[in-house]
């Protein structure tokens, strides 16, 4: 009985937790952006500009270790490595591959450098 009320509360306890934190730092920054307003001062830009740059990196980053992932996954399954072996491969295909990635972001912005 105890150990299925508390597999409820804990996903209940981090949802309600993660909202709340969330709807805190809103509420913070409004309210610190309406107190510059009432001093005269201008409240500083968004920080939700676009930035191509950190958007390629990140982009390249997550398919260079989603490509890691998937091709770890072929070659454990293909050799059938047992988990503790397997694991090593994993790291280091993620690492590699997202890895190259950014290598690959690099060499874009170094041809074509942003204005």
């Amino acid at each position: 009985m105890h150990e299925g009320v508390i597999a409820l509360f804990i996903p209940i306890t981090i949802t309600l937790g993660a909202f709340l934190m969330i709807w805190g730092i809103r509420y913070l920054e409004n309210k610190e952006r309406m107190a510059m307003i009432e001093r005269g001062m201008e409240p500083k830009a968004s920080r939700r500009e676009a930035d191509p740059s950190r958007t390629l990196k990140n982009g390249l980053l997550f398919v260079g270790a989603g490509i890691g992932l998937l091709l770890a996954i072929i070659i454990t399954q293909a050799l059938q490595m047992d988990e503790d072996s397997a694991t090593g491969i994993f790291f280091a295909l993620i690492a590699i591959f997202g890895g190259l990635g950014m290598l690959g972001a690099y060499a874009y912005e170094r041809k074509n450098p942003p204005n």
